[in-house]
């Protein structure tokens, strides 16, 4: 295959949409004739991606979701479909998503469309059936971890670990004086980071609980100050609404959750990205989340991991506290936040071993990495 002149890309959530623009800023600086065309949002339009259908409206936690979304999804489907018919690209690119993605890569195989896939679907974590798709659809898979790659290449699947992204990307941009003076937060008081995830359904959730564990550690006559981690996306009345039942004065940061992370003690986080993120900027945290019934019945069914924490999977231990579903109460939370922030050995023990997990992620570059695995397909 020559160097591809016509790229699709698809990706269908927030995290996807990041990857996949910093992706693409990579493969254009190498080739800058790329015409990428396909499924994103802001940040894939704003890289140069001729958006055929937006992402917007499409983030979903569990399976009740994906039933009141089904017609968007599937109209989102088979718009990809129909402009990679109309277009004939030279590749596509399948970013995360897989329950979206795979199906369309085997679609994709039918058109003789020579597929990568970047960001492993977790196997791992649901099953391995999903591998077979994978290695009958897909012509080289790009991995974030290297447990990854070694997973696939038992498998026969041509998979290279490339390294994780966020290296390059989770940074603070100011010392933790300048974020104390910034947001009017005493520096003599230790700080616990809520970080409740970056999807409404998610605020609604875990915020309520996650602020009924502070207001229990307020009781107990700690004088810690909280700080709510808000995306920039969301509505404030969101946050708001979620905090009204409890009495603490938490303060909203917007926009600066690596600011936030790097300038706490100890951060109470919502399973996914943000907890490796977390770990890469190596502030001690404890990890929770709350899925609906149906979704959790599913996932019990098929869940292949100890772990539902990221963090937790790639130490094969568990490294950082989790709290989900009948677990995720104020007061187990409470008392384990009280714990940690009590015993300073424990919180170095587990920054040492945040450490060993940034370490197994690679080095930075790994887009470029990505970028270049893509243009040597022959």
């Amino acid at each position: 295959m020559t160097s591809p002149k016509k790229i699709l890309i698809v990706c269908g959530e927030p995290s996807g949409d990041l990857h996949a623009s910093n992706l693409i800023k990579d493969l254009l600086s190498l080739d800058s004739s790329i015409r990428f065309f396909g499924m994103g949002g802001s940040l894939c339009r704003k890289a140069g991606v001729d958006i055929t259908f937006d992402i917007s409206g499409l983030a979903i936690i569990g399976l009740v979701e994906v039933f009141q979304k089904i017609f968007t999804v599937g109209k989102a489907y088979n718009s990809i479909l129909k402009k990679a018919d109309a277009e004939k690209p030279d590749l596509a690119i399948l970013v995360d998503y897989p329950g979206f993605n795979l199906r369309l890569a085997a679609e994709l195989k039918k058109r003789s469309i020579p597929v990568v896939y970047y960001i492993s679907p977790q196997v791992w974590a649901w099953g391995k059936n999903r591998v077979n798709i994978i290695k009958k659809c897909v012509r080289k898979i790009l991995v974030f971890f290297k447990f990854e790659e070694e997973l696939y290449k038992t498998y026969g699947v041509d998979a290279q670990f490339v390294g994780h992204p966020l290296l390059d990307t989770v940074k603070m941009s100011m010392s933790k004086e300048e974020f104390l003076k910034k947001y009017g937060l005493p520096r003599d008081k230790p700080i616990i980071a809520l970080l409740p995830g970056s999807r409404p359904g998610e605020i609604g959730t875990l915020l309520p609980i996650m602020a009924g564990a502070a207001a229990i550690i307020k009781k107990s006559g700690h004088d810690i100050q909280f700080a709510v981690s808000k995306h920039p996306d969301l509505d404030m009345e969101l946050y708001r609404k979620a905090l009204q039942a409890s009495d603490i004065d938490a303060k909203l940061i917007e926009g600066g959750a690596y600011d936030l992370v790097g300038s706490s003690d100890l951060a109470l986080v919502a399973s996914g990205t943000a907890t490796l993120e977390t770990a890469i900027i190596g502030t001690p945290l404890v990890i929770t989340y709350k899925v609906g019934l149906g979704t959790l019945i599913a996932y019990n069914l098929v869940a292949k991991t100890r772990f539902l924490g990221i963090v937790n999977i790639i130490a094969d231990k568990e490294i950082a506290p989790e709290f989900l579903q009948y677990d995720a109460t104020p007061e187990n939370i409470a008392a384990k936040l009280l714990e940690l922030i009590r015993d300073k050995a424990k919180l170095s023990a587990m920054r040492d071993e945040l450490a060993k997990v940034k370490s197994s992620l690679g080095a930075p570059g790994a887009s470029m990495r990505a970028a270049r695995a893509i243009l040597s397909l022959s």
